[in-house]
């Protein structure tokens, strides 16, 4: 106890009153600088965020011919405490990656970030460049977030969905669930169980790890991701058969509510203002549950209505004068919207004149004709006209009717 109390104290009171001048070079967007050696730089950011820039990012380039190794601070001060010597900054120097390429994200909200660049060889230079950009992999989480949360309850209840997620899930996080599966047997009580905590860190920073070196391992040991895919997937595929897709309704209902959650959890991810996240998450909220208070208060109405004594009004029908002269304005109306579409250049006239029996006659109607011939019109006001009522009468009687009056004569005999 007391060794570690001098590795974290020791050192740092011996640094306080000889620290060197600490210098670093400052950067803004857009602005390249190339350097070599061990060097501390300082990013500025002078826009302040709004939500034009919901779906932005900062990320500074670090490019080099030999590999770096970069440290990350708040400020200047931060930054120079990390360089003095302590137990748990020489295990975090130790756990760190060297890259010939390195980005560093940065929050849109930092006014200040420092970070110092240790190459491994102090010859070659390096290239340090700040940029601001829209990143379409926000915009696409977000999206994904959306969806995910409006369909939960369709994809809770699909089989393909419950196979490709647990396809996904054993390829994604198998060490960890091997891990899982070997708690179960071993002992309560025992020291093992330390060895289990370190096996879940260490198996979270392998995912890290795989992810950060995807591209690379997807070039270079193609064969070998192939493998593991299909060993894997072919085993998560088995355990998903075996178990079955959800039947019971309330296990469907914790993987929606599920699934609503981390749907919810990646629309926050996905955009870096927190007042338009926020505000979309309340919008999604209300769109998904907004049919349920619409029909409560359809079936409130229903109720309160007839105690309010409250009817809708009957429509008013027409008169036959009224249904008569509507008719004879909308048939108007539509002949001059034919004749506007006959005479305009969408028309085909060729195409139609070679379907018609008389071309002349759909001519003279285009240029203003009328649409019936005089003996059509006579025999048509015959028909419908004051004198075609009777011949209604006669085309709609019924059956009943005609019996009524073939039995009249036979009655007045009686």
């Amino acid at each position: 106890m007391v060794l570690l109390i001098l590795l974290f104290w020791v050192p740092q009171t011996l640094c306080q009153g000889t620290s060197p001048k600490f210098e670093t070079i400052n950067l803004q967007d857009g602005q390249e600088s190339a350097s070599s050696g061990s060097k501390s730089f300082c990013y500025i950011n002078a826009i302040v965020p709004d939500w034009k820039q919901t779906w932005s990012r900062i990320q500074v380039r670090v490019q080099s011919s030999t590999p770096v190794k970069v440290i990350v601070a708040e400020d200047e001060e931060r930054l120079q405490e990390l360089e003095r010597f302590s137990l748990w900054g020489f295990i975090r120097g130790f756990m760190r990656e060297q890259s010939n390429e390195t980005t560093i994200s940065i929050s849109l909200f930092s006014n200040k970030t420092c970070f110092k660049i240790d190459p491994s060889d102090e010859k070659p230079q390096y290239t340090v460049q700040p940029i601001r950009k829209f990143d379409i992999y926000l915009f696409l989480v977000c999206l994904a977030g959306a969806l995910l949360f409006m369909f939960a309850g369709s994809l809770s209840r699909s089989q393909v969905f419950y196979y490709s997620a647990g396809m996904s899930t054993g390829m994604i996080a198998s060490l960890i669930i091997l891990i899982f599966i070997m708690a179960r047997f071993l002992p309560k009580k025992s020291p093992f169980y330390v060895l289990i905590i370190g096996g879940w860190s260490f198996s979270v920073y392998a995912i890290q790890l795989v992810f950060r070196n995807l591209k690379m391992i997807l070039k270079e040991h193609w064969h070998l991701a192939f493998g593991y895919v299909a060993v894997v997937g072919f085993i998560s595929f088995a355990l998903c058969y075996r178990h079955g897709p959800l039947v019971d309704k309330r296990s469907i209902n914790i993987l929606s509510w599920t699934l609503q959650l981390f749907g919810l959890l990646l629309i926050y991810a996905g955009i870096q203002i927190q007042q338009v996240a926020f505000a979309i998450i309340l919008a999604a909220v209300c769109a998904k549950n907004l049919e349920y208070p619409a029909f409560l208060a359809m079936i409130a109405w229903r109720k309160i209505r007839p105690s309010l004594g409250w009817k809708p009004e009957p429509r008013r029908l027409l008169t036959e004068e009224e249904y008569l002269k509507q008719g004879e304005e909308e048939t108007r109306r539509a002949l001059e919207d034919l004749r506007k579409y006959c005479s305009s250049p969408e028309s085909n006239p060729w195409k139609v004149i070679s379907r018609l029996q008389s071309p002349k006659r759909f001519a003279d109607f285009v240029e203003g004709s009328p649409h019936l011939m005089s003996n059509e019109a006579s025999s048509h006001a015959q028909e419908y006209g004051c004198a075609g009522s009777l011949f209604e009468d006669d085309f709609f009687a019924t059956d009943e009717e005609e019996e009524e009056e073939d039995i009249k004569p036979f009655m007045k005999g009686d």
